[in-house]
């Protein structure tokens, strides 16, 4: 099996699906987009000519393709925002309120060590609450506008 350049466009579309929904602020890095995807196909190919199993030469290409990308700010933010504040506005106006409030909290982030598997760390009840305290400042300063 030799990879064909579908196999590149279909790393470079996973990756982006995951980008525009966890990433946003990553979703238009077209050089970061171009190189994981050229890694990931290549990474792919090099384990299937080496012998390894199909789901194995996936799951390979897969560690390539997501690395650093398990914990999402943004998602983090959507999720304070969709369990503390969704009574104040529209489900229609949850993400576009949580895209602005990333910019927001983004110092709030800087405090804490963000891992792949961060989201399961006792601090994540501390980032939490402190992402849910920031953005109620916010909203007590600027409304929901």
């Amino acid at each position: 099996m030799v990879l064909h350049s579908k196999d590149l466009s279909y790393y470079r579309l996973r990756l982006q699906e995951l980008l525009n929904t966890s990433f946003p602020e990553r979703a238009h890095d077209i050089q970061f987009i171009d190189q994981r995807s050229s890694w990931a196909a290549s990474a792919y190919e090099g384990a299937f000519m080496a012998g390894n199993p199909v789901n194995q030469c996936d799951q390979i290409a897969q560690h390539i393709l997501f690395e650093g990308l398990h914990f999402s700010s943004f998602d983090t933010i959507f999720q304070v925002v969709c369990s503390e504040f969704d009574t104040r506005m529209a489900d229609e106006e949850l993400r576009p309120f949580s895209l602005k409030m990333l910019s927001v909290c983004a110092a709030v982030f800087t405090n804490y060590k963000l891992t792949d598997d961060f989201a399961y760390s006792a601090d994540f009840d501390f980032l939490y609450t402190e992402l849910t305290g920031t953005i109620a400042i916010w909203i007590e300063e600027n409304g929901l506008q």
